[in-house]
């Protein structure tokens, strides 16, 4: 309940001072600047250097690329069956192949299974983030070429010098060397200040004119982020026979609402915002009804 009220503050406040015109129009994109080149960075050293990789862990890293790599495609043909353009389905790629698996994620773990387990839940979060960072920025920069055709080259630049990414990998380099310990409340100050700043970032851009229009685009995006996704998870689940808590946080983790660092990349790279938006808060509303429904059938399943 806390963590909906930090939300709903957060986004209104950001609505409030762009209505009251008592802030520039263009703030929200050195808010993004922050979030991007610091806040981001700062998550990837606070959390990859407390990480114990085991075989185990292979299960959420394989099907958070799965959930992306399935979005492709889904997306893919429903963009193709709607006539969208390059830009609307990287749009909904975007939105639709990522999780909000930290603010939204740890603290429903926590309420739902304990914190004991978040430790798996780290898993799913930094794996999504490295999915976001590689094969989302592919998607976004396909999407924001007015032509729809770049050159791999001109891809592998944009991924190989998006911060987060680079403050991923040198997260998981240097603390092979180095002891961050001394540097975690700095770590922890930059990292806190993520989901606020980004959902205050969301209601400098939303816009509820035309809503009504974008309804059937929102929906495909939150069937299969919010159903088909965790679905498609626990299939593989069965399937490979995985059980037990790593079973049962992956599919939860996948299970999550919309990351609200989409909005920042859909600005960032000339997609919808608009839209962007608009999926992040309502898939937030309906993703704290529907991550219950996926805790009880994780429970009876696992």
């Amino acid at each position: 309940m806390v963590n909906f009220v930090l939300i709903a503050v957060c986004i209104i406040a950001g609505m409030v001072f762009k209505a009251t015109k008592s802030i520039h129009p263009d703030a929200h994109k050195g808010i993004n600047t922050w979030i991007l080149y610091l806040a981001l960075p700062a998550v990837s050293f606070k959390y990859l250097p407390k990480v114990k990789w085991t075989t185990e862990m292979l299960f959420p890293i394989a099907a958070t690329f799965l959930i992306s790599v399935f979005c492709f495609f889904f997306m893919l043909f429903y963009s193709k069956s709607k006539g969208y353009s390059r830009r609307s389905r990287s749009t909904l790629e975007l939105t639709s192949g990522y999780s909000n698996t930290s603010f939204i994620g740890f603290p429903l773990i926590s309420a739902f299974y304990g914190e004991s387990l978040l430790s798996i839940a780290i898993i799913c979060d930094q794996t999504m983030f490295f999915a976001l960072s590689t094969l989302g920025i592919i998607a976004a920069v396909k999407g924001g070429s007015r032509s729809g055709k770049v050159s791999a080259l001109f891809i592998l630049k944009r991924v190989i010098t998006f911060p987060p990414l680079v403050g991923c990998i040198a997260a998981l380099t240097l603390s092979q060397f180095i002891d961050f310990t001394a540097a975690e409340p700095f770590f922890d100050k930059l990292a806190a200040t993520v989901s606020p700043l980004a959902l205050f970032s969301v209601g400098l851009q939303l816009k509820f004119n035309g809503w009504k229009k974008l309804i059937p685009q929102m929906s495909a995006s939150m069937l299969y982020k919010l159903i088909l996704a965790p679905a498609i998870v626990l299939g593989l689940a069965l399937l490979l026979n995985i059980k037990g808590d790593v079973a049962k946080i992956t599919v939860f983790e996948a299970a999550m609402p919309t990351v609200v660092t989409s909005s920042i990349i859909a600005e960032q790279f000339r997609l919808n915002t608009k839209l962007t938006n608009l999926i992040i808060g309502f898939s937030i509303i309906v993703g704290f009804l529907t991550s219950a429904g996926w805790y009880h059938i994780t429970e009876w399943l696992f």
